[in-house]
């Protein structure tokens, strides 16, 4: 096989094209964008099936209403305009190795009418950023019944259900029966989520309806079949999460398994039905469907791309995974890196560097993921969360309001990152006006 960083050198530059635009996809193309697409060493092609970016750790609150949507959206054109790569909606099709193309599927509108035209587009080097789908374990009914919150429009659909459920319900004139809101699942989506909650209750009796009482009127239940939420953080952690989400009013089950889920109600293992106007399916995640039809890829249980220590499907194939989608060896042991924004947000930095060292024939170090912490966001209650790093001996365990702090910064550095200082702070700046002149949640 001829060497793919050797090709098109004095014909046309080097092209990588990046298939996934989210928290690794398009820090990657930002970064190789301004590095070697400006000096022309590369020519680098973004591939996604939206037209526009969003942060996924914030779709909880999308879903919740403390954010609208519109004002966190990057476009995708415009952002490859000012940061010297192309963009090409879409959604991936096929992969052919051997001829080093890929199939985008067409494109079509909102009323389902053609874009643009299914295509083949040639690469050098193709990196897969395809993040993660929900993963209902088989679960009868879960697909068809529960929401799920993979999308900005799933976020919405959520919360315009929720919305409506609660204006029925706290209407004055309306019998009083409390909306029974069931999300599956206390990883972090799920605590973040089930926290958020009762604050959309204040909200909307704050700007719709002074007859609902949001203590009575909705009833949140956490269902997790681990002894603990959150079972993949630190104990104390999980302890403080519990301890939150029981003054909020939230009913958490642990060692909860669910059976079945209806469009009204959950079944546990136990034998017992739960009644649920809406249920919301956070119990875990795998590789897209997309991968299991793509001829070639090594994937492992979950569908993820199996991946060696410098993000390459084998070795000088030219063709990575990184993100949610990979199945990448952590430096120690035999754990995989986990799914993590931290960690596809190291991946890209990362591949950025190792994708310019290979232009220039330099060597590429493999990469060594670093855990940094992980913060819980629990809306209006605050957060909590532990830092670390390779200055302390342990983690650093924080609460109140300097973890919420923190978890603010997390999305600052993800936009700083994209956008620049500068950018960054107009839009924040933004941001703050549109608070000041209109309601900080999303009410309709």
């Amino acid at each position: 096989m001829l060497n793919p960083y050797a090709q098109h050198q004095v014909d046309s530059p080097h092209r990588i094209v990046i298939v996934g635009g989210g928290a690794a996809g398009l820090e990657l193309a930002t970064r190789l964008g301004n590095g070697v697409g400006k000096r022309r060493r590369a020519e680098v092609i973004l591939i996604d099936r939206f037209p526009t970016h969003f942060w996924k750790p914030l779709l909880h609150e999308v879903a919740s209403g403390q954010i609208d949507a519109s004002s966190h959206q990057i476009d995708y054109a415009s952002h490859a305009k000012w940061n010297h790569f192309r963009f090409e909606q879409g959604a991936l099709s096929s992969i052919d190795r051997e001829r080093r193309e890929i199939v985008i599927d067409e494109t079509t509108d909102s009323d389902g009418r053609p874009l643009l035209p299914r295509r083949t587009l040639a690469f050098d080097t193709l990196v897969l950023a395809l993040g993660s789908v929900t993963n209902f374990f088989s679960i009868p009914g879960a697909e068809q019944h529960a929401l799920t919150l993979e999308t900005v429009e799933q976020a919405e659909t959520f919360r315009r259900r929720l919305l409506s459920s609660l204006l029925r319900s706290g209407h004055a004139g309306a019998v009083k029966t409390p909306v029974s809101v069931t999300v599956i699942g206390g990883g972090a989506t799920g605590v973040e989520l089930a926290a958020a909650l009762r604050g959309t209750a204040e909200m909307v009796r704050d700007y719709h309806l002074a007859s609902l009482d949001p203590a009575s009127d909705i009833r949140i239940r956490l269902l997790e079949g681990a002894p603990r939420v959150l079972p993949a953080l630190p104990e104390r952690i999980s302890l403080r999460a519990q301890d939150v989400l029981a003054g909020l009013g939230v009913e958490v089950r642990l060692g909860c398994r669910v059976k079945s889920v209806d469009a009204d109600a959950v079944s546990t293992a136990d034998g017992e039905t739960l009644a649920s106007d809406i249920t919301i399916w956070a119990a875990g995640v795998e590789g897209p469907a997309v991968l299991r039809r793509l001829e070639g890829l090594p994937l492992n249980r979950l569908g993820q791309v199996i991946v060696d220590g410098s993000l390459q499907i084998g070795a000088d194939s030219g063709v990575y995974a990184m993100g949610d989608c990979a199945a990448c060896p952590a430096a120690k042991g035999d754990a995989l890196v986990p799914p993590r924004a931290q960690a596809a947000f190291q991946q890209a930095v990362y591949l950025a560097d190792a994708l310019a060292r290979r232009l220039d024939g330099r060597a590429v170090p493999m990469f060594a993921y670093r855990d940094q912490g992980t913060l819980i966001s629990f809306g209006r209650a605050g957060a909590a969360g532990a830092l670390m790093s390779e200055l302390l001996r342990r983690p650093l365990f924080i609460d109140g309001w300097f973890a919420a702090t923190c978890y603010r910064h997390l999305y600052r550095r993800h936009i700083m990152g994209l956008t620049g200082i500068k950018r960054a702070v107009m839009y924040a700046a933004s941001q703050w006006l549109r608070e000041r002149v209109r309601p900080t949640v999303k009410v309709n």
